[in-house]
């Protein structure tokens, strides 16, 4: 099946941009499946900075692009960042772009939920605030409002009526201030005609354009770690992360999502709250952080930077199906003079080799290090595997063998080129 599936397999950030877009230009479509604008990626076209929380990353390359049922979509956002594009010279159409008339809208009312919910929280999760959680908490809760609302005016002023009277008896009794119900709708329906030209049923599409054998690529937002069910809950972001959401986030069946890549640093970084066991608080943790740039795209936050944790790695490959992995930024290792890898975790003095559920558990989890020596000979712009320092190659070899599946992609550099493509995953063939 000639479609590919791209997940984080950390905590976010691991580079799906980058993976993505190198993936894009041998794909037709490329479809977004869940999250929201919670997560960006910026990509670099012919000289041009292209930061895209929304749109498909495909777009930028000529690619269709599919926004589908399992995004969370804030019509202002989308309609910023399409602005934000034509400044850039692309323009994005109904010709190369649909949205799924089932997809969840993000309303003003979410961000304010957002921002209330975090500032009430004993140990706040270090969500966007941009609203995503709570649009989904209404999806679940039958009371959201979907893009296709915005073609039914009377439909859709009953169904935000009562959307409004739940949330705002809710701030009401913490003495908030209430939101408008009629400053919403007229929002609405002066977005809804430049919003419903896109919307189409796009299961349908992707359906027919993997029956006529044309290559689909599924970009995933945030990672396995953050999955609602199994990332370090509650510490998740609110929708499915793994591969299978691919399937039921855009109605492809999941016997057609094709091979599953899992992107994951050389390193391993995380933003806000929840268990990091192999944070590194001290000046490597500092060089990581400097080295690789880990700063958000959308909020500017300095990421959390720590050792790459491979057992939490064959974790995500095995709950999400990964066929294999591209590691990122190998390059960053660089100059180290020894490099660390967790192999698994010691519990209350046994030896266990995976991440546990309860938080207290992951608490009282210390992480199992292997040492390897370090490479002075730089990895940037490097090809081909063979070509790496043999210390790179052994701390290669070892993290697919406790992954469990094999590498087919490292990045060496920050040029879309300064990529090794052991085997291309539109392409079952491995490379020699």
């Amino acid at each position: 099946m000639a479609n590919v599936v791209v997940v984080g397999a950390q905590w976010g950030d691991e580079g799906k941009g980058r993976i993505v877009d190198w993936l894009a230009a041998r794909a037709d479509v490329v479809a977004r499946y869940n999250g929201g604008h919670n997560a960006g990626h910026t990509l670099v076209v012919g000289g041009k900075t292209y930061k895209l929380a929304l749109l498909p990353s495909g777009i930028v390359r000529g690619k269709r692009g599919v926004i589908g049922n399992g995004v969370a979509l804030d019509p202002e956002a989308l309609l910023a960042e399409i602005g934000r594009m034509a400044e850039l010279g692309l323009q994005v159409t109904p010709d190369n772009l649909s949205i799924a008339e089932n997809a969840t809208l993000v309303l003003p009312i979410h961000r304010a939920l957002d921002e209330a919910q975090e500032r009430l929280r004993r140990e706040p999760i270090g969500t966007t605030l941009r609203g995503i959680g709570p649009a989904y908490e209404d999806k679940v809760g039958r009371r959201g409002l979907r893009v296709g609302d915005l073609a039914e005016p009377a439909r859709l002023a009953d169904k935000l009526e009562a959307l409004v009277d739940y949330h705002n008896a809710w701030f009401r009794g913490l003495g908030l201030e209430v939101c408008s119900r009629d400053a919403m709708f007229d929002r609405l329906m002066d977005i809804a005609p430049k919003i419903l030209p896109f919307v189409r049923p796009v299961w349908a599409d992707l359906n027919d354009a993997a029956d006529r054998g044309e290559h689909i690529l599924f970009e995933g937002s945030q990672a396995v770690m953050l999955d609602i069910d199994w990332g370090t809950y509650p510490f998740v972001t609110s929708s499915a992360t793994v591969a299978s959401a691919a399937a039921a986030g855009t109605g492809l069946g999941a016997s057609k999502l094709g091979h599953v890549l899992g992107v994951t640093k050389a390193y391993a970084t995380r933003v806000g709250g929840g268990p990091f066991l192999t944070e590194l608080t001290d000046a490597t943790g500092e060089a990581l952080r400097t080295r690789g740039q880990e700063f958000g795209v959308n909020t500017g936050r300095p990421r959390r930077c720590g050792w790459l944790d491979a057992a939490q790695l064959r974790q995500a490959v095995r709950v999400s199906g990964i066929d294999s992995l591209a590691l990122t930024k190998l390059d960053v290792l660089d100059g180290f003079d020894s490099i660390e890898l967790c192999v698994g975790y010691e519990l209350d003095g046994a030896r266990v080799e995976h991440l546990p559920a309860s938080l207290e558990a992951q608490a009282r989890a210390r992480p199992v290090y292997e040492r390897f020596d370090g490479w002075q000979r730089s990895v940037k712009g490097v090809r081909e595997r063979a070509a790496l320092p043999h210390a790179a190659q052994a701390f290669i070899a070892r993290v697919e063998a406790v992954a469990g599946v094999p590498v087919s992609m490292i990045t060496t550099g920050a040029e879309r080129d300064d990529t090794i493509v052991l085997r291309d995953p539109f392409d079952p063939e491995p490379r020699v």
